[in-house]
C-alpha cells in the first residue's frame, strides 16, 4: 500500500484518537457518560465527520490526514456504520442511546478496523522516518526510494 504521507500531521493528532475512542466500549462509558468530562460523542463525531476529516466522504482527506488507500476505505465504512444507528436511534439521541444501539456494535467493529491500521501505518512510517535519520517525525511522508506503506493487519507485506 503506498503511504501517500500527511499534510496536516496535527489533524491526524485528532483523528487517531477519536477512533480509538469509538472502538473502545470501557472508553465510551467511563468518559463519554460522565458529566465530568470535556470529551463525548459529539466531539468525536465532530473530529471525525466535521473537523479533520470526513468519514462520509473520506477520500479528499487522502494525503492530508489518511495516509492511505486502506484508510480511507476503512473510514468510509465507518461513516456508514455510524450514519445507520443515527439514522435508527436519531441525530440528537443522548449517548447512552447510540452506545445501547443494536447496529452499535458494527460502529466498534468499523473503528477497531480502523484504529489498527491507523497505528500500524504511523509506526511504520515512523520506523521508516528513523531509519532515513529524519529524526523520527510522525507527520512525514515516506522517503525518496521507499516502497509502499503496508499495514500488516492485512495479511501484506512491508515493501522498502
Amino acid at each position: 500500500m503506498i503511504d501517500h504521507g500527511i499534510a496536516l500531521p496535527a489533524y491526524r493528532l485528532h483523528v487517531v484518537p477519536a477512533v480509538v475512542a469509538l472502538a473502545s466500549p470501557t472508553w465510551q462509558r467511563e468518559v463519554w457518560l460522565d458529566p465530568d468530562r470535556f470529551e463525548d460523542l459529539d466531539y468525536t463525531v465532530r473530529v471525525l465527520f466535521d473537523d479533520f476529516c470526513d468519514a462520509d466522504e473520506p477520500l479528499p482527506w487522502l494525503g492530508q490526514s489518511l495516509r492511505s488507500e486502506e484508510e480511507v476505505e476503512l473510514m468510509a465504512r465507518l461513516g456508514t456504520a455510524y450514519g445507520a444507528v443515527q439514522d435508527a436511534v436519531g441525530a440528537a439521541a443522548r449517548d447512552e442511546v447510540y452506545l445501547d444501539s443494536p447496529g452499535w456494535s458494527a460502529v466498534v467493529s468499523a473503528a477497531a478496523r480502523l484504529a489498527q491500521v491507523l497505528v500500524a501505518n504511523d509506526q511504520l512510517a515512523l520506523s521508516r522516518s528513523h531509519d532515513a535519520g529524519r529524526g523520527g517525525t510522525a507527520g512525514a511522508g515516506p522517503g525518496p526510494g521507499a516502497g509502499p506503506v503496508v499495514s500488516g493487519t492485512d495479511g501484506g507485506t512491508t515493501g522498502s
